[in-house]
């Protein structure tokens, strides 16, 4: 086995159309700066690398729509995610955006050399072609109506109402976003990677060698490439991006998931001229954190990408985590049903490290979780303040005014006294534990078990009682509560910065070395120590109600945009509508349709037949959850091919102002293919 030497981190790349919130940091950010500040603590050698990634169509969506440079998009949000992410302690060795020159370098670079080794497919297909404008259109350049649910303003990749995915020539009425014309059909020509010839080597290096992989990650993987891999473009017709380096690709650029993940390469080269010893060595161990979307992008697309190029390491691991909801609704930037991250500072000055600690305490490692601002405050109240800082103030406090802030000559170990200084070592040993595994809830749950350990020993051993009666009993009390709170100076460290940093300049101790954590005597006796100062204070009621109230106005918002946007339609004739045979049936069965966020495939009984339904209700439906629920289903609704799938109908969904969807249903059960009337 290959000796590490040295360990890689990246980062997901956020997207620079706008802010981040804590959906970014709970599941990417914070894990990753814990996994960090750790090894760094070890002494190791790690770099952490992220970036802005600043190409795409939504980019050049936004511009247009505001009258600016894609440039003057990617500047303005790239100062503003770097901006906060320094804020929160978030401890880039580089922090980079693809759209430096470094980038275009390498991105260009790494094209060339599967290039010229004919890593390439090269392929023409039909896409649509704006004569007005003069270009070719994107999928998000194009809107028009949805052959699944009729609905007008579908895009050309898929439609935000039905969820459904798309093709461009699927759309009816397609027409153009720039000029409102209706669009051609042309020739054009796209460099694909072939997936599909690196489907082997993929099955064995993952599913055989990489069981240790999270179950959500490992899962996800072995659906996909049981499915069967196909390849996958790599280049698309836009004019910004990186533009493919080859002769005939005029007015064509790397399509951005190909280019986003160079991002890591780039940033690695601007940051030392040493890059490649971090990217080619074997002896470097290479980490990405990500979410669960980004997944087949780092486990699949970019190892077959670094596999094919030839010189480059594959990741070791890919710890990915899964969503953040918020307060029990999933976060949408759009709705703005999100907490920003600029914004939350404004609220609670100084409070980063409240806000890393819940998300590290709730993460969504393995499952979707959920963000409340009452539990915000409850884990603020009762474990920072009232666990944490209220043991770490009682031992500076008595220690100032019991020995003039000198740590005191204990006096002889009592058992109990031995017991405690005993877990140290034990919490400090199922912190690492936790952390070597990825597995950051567990490891702040034992590292804040030290300080409960702590609590515990003050309030059974009540030295400020003792000090009347027993002074000598007194002085090793105070010794031993202050090596538990040297110990937690170094333990949260890497969960939280900012507490572990104004608490060590309050025990003068200076900088660190995890190979003090859990040992017995961190602080020497006759030690001084500063002033006692508070680490953490208080959340009240009132400003939790505020950020309530703050939600509460968006979805208001929401609901009355979605009234303007969403008017009665125009009158129909009855017969017209008497043309439309609706019935209700029940689920049978259902699963996801793979390679899709919002499609369930259902088997229906409508009382006429038992049939499939493709249905866009994934992201609100488990399918183990809705079988045996009675729908309604339009059933002379004429057939789709849908992901390969042919739907036979169309359930009937009520869609509210936030966009959640619910069925439209029978309120007692009715014997099936009875008639909606």
């Amino acid at each position: 086995m290959t000796k590490i030497k040295r360990t890689l981190v990246t980062t997901a790349l956020p997207y620079a159309n706008g802010p981040v919130h804590i959906g970014h940091l709970a599941g990417v950010y914070v894990p990753a700066d814990i996994y960090v500040r750790y090894l760094r603590l070890k002494g190791e050698d790690v770099l952490l690398i992220g970036g802005s990634d600043e190409h795409g169509v939504p980019i050049t969506l936004k511009a247009r729509n505001e009258g600016i440079t894609p440039q003057d998009v990617v500047d303005k949000y790239h100062s503003i995610i770097k901006q906060s992410f320094a804020d929160f302690g978030i401890s880039f060795d580089v922090y980079s955006r693809t759209s430096s020159k470094t980038h275009y370098e390498t991105a260009s670079e790494f094209f060339k050399s599967l290039y010229d080794k004919g890593e390439f497919l090269e392929k023409e297909s039909q896409q649509y072609y704006d004569e007005e404008a003069g270009q070719f259109l994107a999928d998000r350049y194009i809107t028009g109506t949805c052959p699944h649910c009729h609905k007008d303003g579908a895009y050309g990749d898929q439609c935000e109402s039905c969820g459904t995915s798309l093709n461009a020539t699927d759309l009816l009425h397609p027409r153009s976003t720039i000029s409102g014309s209706t669009p051609v059909q042309r020739t054009t020509k796209h460099w694909y990677l072939p997936l599909d010839k690196h489907e082997a080597f993929l099955r064995q290096w993952i599913l055989e060698e990489h069981k240790e992989w999270k179950p959500n990650v490992y899962g996800q993987c072995k659906s996909w490439i049981d499915l069967g891999l196909q390849p996958r473009a790599v280049s698309r017709d836009l004019d910004w991006g990186v533009p493919v380096p080859v002769e005939g690709a005029e007015g064509k650029v790397l399509y951005v998931w190909f280019d986003a993940p160079i991002g890591y390469i780039s940033a690695t080269r601007e940051l030392t001229p040493d890059w490649e010893k971090y990217w080619k060595d074997p002896e470097t161990r290479l980490l990405h954190f990500i979410g669960k979307d980004n997944i087949v992008f780092h486990c699949i697309v970019f190892p077959s990408m670094l596999k094919a190029e030839g010189t480059y390491n594959l990741p070791d691991n890919v710890p990915a985590n899964e969503f953040l909801n918020l307060e029990g609704d999933k976060i949408s930037t759009s709705r703005n049903w999100a907490v920003w991250l600029h914004e939350y500072l404004l609220d609670f000055k100084d409070k980063q490290d409240v806000l890393r600690y819940v998300l590290t305490a709730n993460a969504p490692e393995t499952k979707d979780n959920d963000f409340t601002w009452k539990d915000f405050q409850a884990r603020n109240n009762n474990e920072l303040v009232a666990i944490f800082g209220n043991f770490v103030n009682r031992s500076v406090v008595l220690t100032q005014k019991y020995y003039n802030g000198v740590v005191p000559q204990p006096d002889e170990l009592q058992d109990f006294d031995r017991e405690t200084l005993e877990g140290i070592g034990v919490f400090a040993q199922k912190t690492q534990e936790a952390l070597d595994q990825f597995k950051f809830r567990e490891a702040v749950k034992e590292a804040m078990n030290l300080a409960r350990l702590g609590n515990k020993y003050l309030a059974d051993t009540e030295p400020w009682k003792l000090i009347k009666t027993d002074a000598a009993r007194v002085e090793t009390i105070m010794y031993v509560a202050l090596q538990i709170t040297a110990n937690l100076a170094i333990l949260m460290e890497p969960f939280l910065p900012f507490a572990a940093e104004k608490l060590r300049k309050m025990l003068n101790m200076g900088q660190v070395d995890w190979k003090l954590c859990g040992q017995k005597q961190v602080l020497q006796t006759g030690h001084s120590i500063g002033e006692a100062e508070l680490l953490f204070q208080k959340i009240e009621d009132s400003e939790i109600q505020a950020q309530l109230d703050k939600l509460q106005a968006s979805k208001k918002a929401n609901e009355a945009a979605a009234r303007t946007a969403n008017p009665a339609k125009e009158n129909i004739s009855f017969d017209e509508f008497s043309k439309m045979d609706i019935r209700t049936g029940t689920i049978l069965e259902a699963e996801k349709v793979a390679k899709t966020k919002k499609l369930l495939k259902l088997k229906i009984d409508t009382g006429l037949d038992q049939r499939t339904v493709v249905s866009g209700i994934a992201e609100f439906f488990e399918p183990e959850t809705i079988v045996g629920r009675q729908v309604s289903i339009l059933v002379n609704l004429a057939p789709r091919n849908i992901k390969g799938i042919e739907s036979q109908g169309m359930i009937l969904m009520a869609e509210d102002a936030d966009g959640r969807l619910d069925f439209v249903a029978p309120q007692s059960p009715v014997k099936n293919g009875s008639e909606v009337r």
